[in-house]
């Protein structure tokens, strides 16, 4: 690769302009928005992939991408240019000062002046391969700064200092504290400086790359981090904040916004590999019905494992196994009845023995072999050889959609997990049919898994039109979570997986990634013991995604029976989650609508607090909870810290209060489950239900944990019918004055009525304060008219 050190003032624009590069390059600066400005490398003049899946601010995505010099959706604020021995583009928060050699300097307008946050290494900051589409980018690296984000990554949530690649792919087992790369491509990060704020960058290509956040040295430079990429388009957009929390809404945003699934996805999902790899996976299915009766355990979904296509021991999708599965009509008309829906496991690759697979061959719809483009490729897939679906073709889409039509949805299956869809295909130059316009498969691998979401999506709304789709897609990219639930794949059963997986989840939150979990219990490897799958169900509970799921060495299933001894203390933890759903879907409904993620680092609400950056196992769920789950095998204990805030945080269970930044050490045994509440919280519940459809709650609950004297809170309640698009809703708003006495009031916005016409309210038990509901004096517990 050649630095790129020339430059001239080629064009001007309102929002920025062009650089001349080198005599042939044009590097394109426009401001987006005030806090949003965006570099584009055109090598030789020209895009090398002239459309985007990733970037979508309005949140609609044509099926054949975004061209990329389309900007609609972006205010594209004007700019001042001014010349002189550097060029400055200023917007009324950002200014980009160009050097010569070439380097690219920012700012951001902090009080009254320009305090610089990032600049390019002076010594080559942008270099491009000279024969090729090869290309880097390197800024300097400064002492204090802190880096987030790339997504789901495993180890520590900071990054700082140390190099990750991104290439999907299906990493079975992988171990949760340092198997890189994963599943999921996302090219972003945020830095935290030293006193100029918070800033990120988000690189819009799909082709494999690597990012050195400090890992790499060389003499010949002053400290920096870098990018190397493959191959596509060195096209980025950086954005600055005072605070992070900013810049993980305004990457979400970017990148399309979060799908809004029904209300029954956030109940317990069962799962396991072992159902449908049995000879007899009708009853095996049918027999989870019949446990969780018998054992008094809430559950609202199964995702049914691939076993069911199987012939012999491999699978082909969209083939039922009807020796396996003798009635599937029966079957899921037994789990409709009981209230459970369906999820099926497809698959995106036909084995080169699949029984359709010459015709699909034929009609052209597979990714197709780099030297003979008349066939199709071949990639091992799932012990053997297979050829993956081309979802840039339109007929491929088609064909795929009538799979799951008539396979599934005409069956009473009425939701996808789209799995295995890494599209591990070495031949770079690989041809997609890119709806007509021919693109390498190496310049959008990340993208395929989105596009057969979004095909099982259309699919499933065409069949129930009107209902929220719910659909699951383990790799993808940015722009994924507009379509889709996601998780962190395949974990290995071991006690330290729930910690790093813990740090996987809000690295994948902080990257815009909101609706997600993981395998509890533990996917592969071996069994978990009594202890293990507790502390995992204690954790997987506080996640939107709760699945318990499982491929055991020795042919077990993960199940929240799997141990009677610990079965009371599955079922506390069930409640617990079931008791919380009114907050989990209003927390939902933010992230929907408010661009608020649901799993939060304590930094990210407590930037002020030094402790909060450290690397914890405490969490926030949501602006309110703080999580804070034994790990340890054998703990007898668990220090928390409380973060440092205005008002406290009160034990939810002992119903104590505590000042803000007290280092907490509670006795622990196997049932407990530390939780805590910021003080001046309103926080809905439920007084019990075995379902999450909303209809099925007996009663409303309204916890408050007030503030201490002189101090407000706040909450928040969102319903619905949890199932229809745009169906009508209710939003009560909640606010709590903390004076000597107590008072609580509410304003209702929406088009329908709450659920539950009454409440009733709670108070911890430290609190003693008189409480005044609307001016009426109240104790706690009494019910109250909503």
């Amino acid at each position: 690769m050649k630095t790129l050190r020339n430059w001239t003032l080629h064009d001007r624009h309102d929002a920025g302009c062009d650089l001349l590069v080198e005599g042939r390059h044009i590097l394109r600066i426009r401001a987006l928005e005030d806090d949003l400005i965006r570099v584009s490398l055109l090598k030789n003049g020209a895009w090398r992939l002239d459309r985007t899946w990733t970037v979508a601010p309005g949140g609609a995505m044509p099926w054949e991408g975004r061209a990329r010099d389309d900007l609609s959706g972006f205010s594209c604020p004007a700019v001042t240019i001014r010349e002189g021995d550097a060029l400055e583009i200023e917007t009324a928060r950002l200014q980009l000062t160009i050097r010569t050699p070439l380097q690219l300097c920012w700012a951001a307008w902090i009080g009254d002046e320009w305090v610089p946050f990032t600049e390019e290494r002076p010594t080559g900051g942008t270099l491009m391969g000279t024969d090729d589409h090869r290309h880097g980018h390197f800024l300097r690296r400064y002492p204090g700064e802190r880096i987030h984000g790339l997504g789901e990554k495993a180890g520590d949530l900071e990054r700082t200092g140390k190099r990750y690649e991104m290439r999907n792919l299906d990493a079975m087992g992988y171990d949760a504290e340092t198997t890189d790369p994963l599943y999921k491509h996302v090219p972003f990060t945020m830095t935290q400086t030293e006193g100029a704020g918070a800033w990120s960058i988000f690189y819009d290509n799909l082709a494999s790359c690597w990012f050195d956040l400090g890992n790499e040295l060389d003499n010949y430079h002053l400290a920096y981090r870098g990018v190397r990429a493959e191959d596509g388009d060195l096209d980025y957009y950086v954005r600055w904040a005072p605070q992070m929390l900013d810049l993980v809404k305004g990457q979400v945003r970017l990148t399309g916004g979060t799908a809004f699934p029904p209300r029954w996805t956030l109940g317990y999902s069962g799962s396991t590999m072992s159902y449908t790899d049995a000879p007899d996976a009708q009853a095996q299915l049918e027999g989870f019905l019949t446990r969780i009766e018998e054992h008094d355990i809430p559950c609202d979904s199964f995702q049914m494992s691939s076993g069911y296509t199987s012939i012999g021991p491999k699978r082909y999708v969209f083939n039922w196994n009807t020796e396996k599965v003798p009635d599937v009509d029966a079957m899921t008309a037994k789990f409709r009845d009981a209230g459970v829906h369906l999820i099926a496991n497809i698959k995106p690759c036909l084995l080169q023995d699949h029984p359709r697979y010459d015709e699909v061959a034929k009609a052209g719809l597979f990714v197709r072999d780099s030297e003979a483009p008349d066939q199709p490729e071949r990639s091992s897939f799932w012990d053997d050889e297979g050829s993956h679906l081309d979802f840039t073709n339109a007929d491929a889409v088609t064909w795929w959609k009538e799979g799951v039509t008539r396979q599934l949805l005409e069956h009473g299956i009425g939701s996808t997990w789209n799995d295995n869809n890494e599209y591990e295909i070495w031949d770079r130059k690989a041809r997609c049919d890119g709806f007509g316009d021919p693109v390498d498969i190496g310049l959008i691998r990340p993208v395929m898994p989105i596009l057969m979401t979004r095909a099982s999506e259309e699919a499933q709304r065409a069949h129930a039109p009107g209902r929220r789709p719910y659909l699951i897609s383990r790799s993808g990219a940015p722009g994924l979570q507009r379509h889709a639930q996601t998780w962190s794949g395949d974990n290995r059963t071991d006690w330290k997986t729930i910690r790093y997986n813990i740090r996987t989840g809000l690295g994948m939150s902080l990257s815009g990634f909101y609706n997600i979990g993981h395998d509890v219990g533990g996917f592969a490897g071996p069994r978990p013991g009594p202890e293990l799958f507790l502390r995992w169900v204690q954790n997987g509970i506080f996640h939107p995604r709760f699945t318990i799921h499982s491929w055991n060495d020795d042919g077990t299933v993960n199940e929240p029976w799997m141990y009677p001894e610990v079965l009371p203390q599955i079922r506390d933890a069930l409640a617990l989650r079931y008791r919380l759903l009114p907050y989990l879907y209003t927390c939902l409904w933010q992230a929907v609508t408010q661009d608020e993620p649901m799993l939060r680092p304590l930094f990210l609400d407590h930037p002020d607090d030094p402790a909060a950056w450290e690397e914890r196992d405490e969490f926030l769920l949501g602006r309110d909870l703080l999580v804070a789950n034994v790990l340890d095998e054998g703990a007898t204990e668990r220090t928390v810290h409380l973060p440092l805030n205005g008002t406290g945080w009160w034990d939810f269970h002992a119903g104590t209060w505590h000042q803000p930044g007290e280092v907490v050490v509670q006795k622990v045994g196997l049932g407990s489950v530390p939780l805590f509440v910021r003080a001046g919280a309103v926080l809905p519940m439920s007084g019990g239900a075995m379902r999450a459809d909303p209809g099925a709650e007996a009663e409303r609950q309204l916890h408050l944990f007030p503030a201490p004297e002189g101090a407000a809170g706040c909450g928040v309640l969102y319903e619905d019918d949890g199932i229809s698009e745009d169906a009508p809703h209710s939003l009560l708003a909640f606010t709590l004055e903390g004076g000597e006495t107590l008072s609580l009031d509410w304003q209702q916005h929406g088009n329908r009525e709450p659920v539950l016409g009454t409440a009733r309210v709670i108070l911890p038990a430290g609190e003693h304060r008189l409480l005044r509901v609307r001016g009426a004096d109240m104790d706690s517990g009494d019910e109250i008219a909503l």
